[in-house]
């Protein structure tokens, strides 16, 4: 047996103590960890003979790239199975001692991995949403909402919850005809077009990607809406304002730890002096943490979930009120499977059009995001912001018969 297959085994030994896992090595033996019952049952049959070491060494970033690569098999189960089972053990692993340092190191650098000064914040967004607008049509809704929906139920579409999704959204903004919006990260123009329609209201829409600003520019002019509605290709820290109302969804988590108090002093500057924010996000329920390697590397270099503990404190630096804040726990778990079932039924035309090892990718993406709000700690929130404390009614009503109204 090699150091890095008997390493392997003791990690592994230590590591499932929930369901059960088959490792098929190279040299054809196998071996079965946990102690199996009703937990997660998978498989997988390693291909590389020096890929035991690097498992060791590095799991979670290295389990992602030989997925994709090929030196890993799933073996009678899916790569979700696998994934779902390390989520139920993943404690065990993080926990060793060789792990916990690294983890700590992670955190003193981390500053360092969210940078995201304008050419990088530039770079990072290109290198995820500029792949092809095609790929994103593939498993989106057809607004090409790529965050969070909501679901008031589950036997609704996802084209449903999605437009459930703009609407709660809408009805924390306490829109008024004519007044002006900003949406930031403003992606192929959904939100910003919905807003214009429903609400007679202008949009500033603003991305980095220029995929999403040339489709969404021609979805403005589709609707008819040039003149009502504005998307530009610029960093939000170029907008010059005030707007009445600010709205941004899904794009607090590419700002970076480092940019928090610039992010929210630019919202600030931005508000009228009876302005209303809206910033939806991915966030974790622990305390400030890491993104993980593989997440980090090959989907969204420079991207951060925050924790609400510091989001919270930049925004009290910013001087903002937090007038609302609500928490989407289990909706972007099914959001993630939707988008799953709709890869999969285009499986052979996003293999045909990105590659195998890229669907694999996307693939393994997908997955580990499903089962971080199934079985991790993460969560979406929706925090209100207002730089005046009378700037809305001092009860919710007004959200909930709003959104009634466009129900």
């Amino acid at each position: 047996m090699s150091i890095g297959t008997s390493l392997l085994d003791k990690v592994m030994t230590r590591f499932v103590s929930v369901g059960a896992l088959t490792v098929e090595l190279p040299n054809g033996s196998s071996a079965t960890y946990g102690p199996g019952g009703e937990g997660p049952v998978a498989g997988i049959r390693i291909l590389d003979a020096k890929l035991p070491l690097e498992l060791v060494k590095k799991p979670e970033l290295v389990a992602g790239e030989a997925y994709m690569d090929g030196r890993l098999e799933m073996v009678d189960c899916t790569i979700y199975d696998f994934l779902n089972l390390f989520a139920h053990n993943r404690d065990g692993l993080r926990k060793g001692p060789i792990r916990s340092k690294v983890k700590a190191w992670q955190k003193k650098i981390r500053r360092w991995h969210q940078r995201n000064p304008r050419a990088t914040s530039s770079a990072n967004v290109k290198a995820h949403y500029d792949i092809s607008n095609e790929l994103y049509r593939f498993f989106l809704d057809a607004d090409m909402q790529y965050s969070c929906a909501y679901w008031p139920s589950l036997d609704i579409s996802l084209e449903e919850a999605q437009l459930a999704k703009k609407r709660h959204i809408a009805a924390k903004l306490d829109l008024k005809p004519g007044q002006r919006v900003l949406d930031i990260g403003c992606g192929w123009g959904g939100m910003s077009i919905f807003l214009a329609q429903e609400y007679d209201v202008t949009v500033v829409g603003v991305t980095l990607s220029t995929q999403q600003h040339e489709l969404g520019v021609q979805r403005v002019k589709d609707a008819g809406l040039e003149g009502k509605v504005d998307i530009r290709l610029q960093d939000y820290r170029d907008v010059e304002g005030p707007f009445d109302r600010i709205v941004s969804v899904g794009m607090f988590e590419h700002v970076g730890i480092g940019h928090f108090a610039e992010y929210f002093n630019g919202i600030r500057e931005l508000l009228t002096d009876d302005g209303v924010a809206l910033v939806h996000s991915i966030g974790r329920k622990g305390g400030p943490s890491t993104t993980g390697a593989w997440i980090r590397k090959y989907i969204f270099p420079g991207g951060y979930s925050p924790a609400l503990s510091e989001t919270y404190a930049e925004i009290e630096k910013a001087g903002l009120w937090v007038t609302d804040c609500e928490i989407l726990r289990r909706h972007y778990g099914y959001t993630l499977a939707e988008w799953t079932k709709r890869c999969e039924a285009n499986k052979d035309k996003i293999i045909d059009m990105m590659g195998e090892e890229f669907y694999r990718m996307w693939e393994f993406y997908l997955a580990i995001s499903e089962l971080s709000f199934v079985h991790g700690k993460h969560m979406n929130f929706q925090i209100q912001l207002t730089k005046d404390v009378n700037a809305l009614p001092i009860t919710r009503d007004y959200m909930v018969d709003e959104e009634r109204s466009h129900g």
